[in-house]
């Protein structure tokens, strides 16, 4: 099966203004919207929402 546009790739970006990223894939079915996560940022040293880049 090929890949499509229907579980794009994307980044997620650090809030905490790191500018670390981290790269995943998303359902656009099931997530329209921008994505936002708690993980783990290492330049920071702790946990923080990374936000969906577009």
């Amino acid at each position: 099966m090929a890949r499509n546009e229907l579980r794009p790739i994307i980044k997620l970006r650090s809030t905490a203004g790191t500018g670390y990223t981290y790269v995943t894939r998303k359902n656009r079915r099931n997530d329209p919207d921008r994505m936002t996560l708690s993980k783990y940022d290492p330049v920071a040293g702790r946990h923080v929402d990374f936000r969906e880049e577009r």
